[in-house]
């Protein structure tokens, strides 16, 4: 089915149709729209009218969608603020808008989600030297887009705060 051969009507309403759905499966961004409805073969004209009346109406609000993206992929993937400003921009956010979102998880929130993932990670290295372990950590968080530096200290604070667990352990164990 070609839009272009739809009545305006039928094209305005079959436009509609897929926004709400896309909208339905979860928020979406003003652009993440616009590419889905020009992949259909939508037209400008109304892609940007249907595009208008759905942010006057409030179904589509990209400084919402930015605020709501930051929690939630903060919260489940650990992402860095550089990272999610990346990912906004990837999606058709306004750098301006998705500076403001990052914005939302502050330095102490970034790095104690760090701490968090470097524990995690630690379980999974198994037995092998601190090198190989500060390595493998400062490449992992920074594939989530921590800066080197609070990537390493952290990680140094985590490494010592294991051996000293691992050492009482050690101790702990009857001969």
């Amino acid at each position: 089915m070609d839009p272009a051969e739809l009545p305006p009507d039928e094209r305005r309403k079959k436009a509609k149709e897929i926004c709400f759905d896309l909208l339905a499966a979860r928020p979406r961004s003003t652009d993440e729209l616009r590419q889905a409805l020009k992949r259909k073969g939508f037209d400008d004209e109304t892609i940007e009218t249907l595009l208008g009346k759905l942010d006057k109406a409030g179904l589509i609000n990209d400084a919402e969608f930015a605020e709501s993206w930051v929690r939630s992929r903060h919260a489940n993937t650990g992402l860095a603020r550089n990272a999610l400003v990346a990912e906004l921009k990837r999606k058709g956010i306004d750098g301006d808008i998705a500076v403001q979102a990052a914005e939302e998880v502050g330095h102490e929130a970034e790095e104690q989600r760090a701490r968090e993932l470097v524990r995690k990670r630690m379980r999974s290295l198994g037995n092998v030297d601190e090198q190989t372990a500060i390595r493998r950590l400062l490449g992992f968080l920074a594939r989530k887009g921590y800066s080197q530096g609070l990537a390493y200290t952290v990680i140094r604070e985590e490494l010592r705060e294991f051996g000293a667990e691992s050492a009482l352990l050690d101790d702990a164990t009857p001969d």
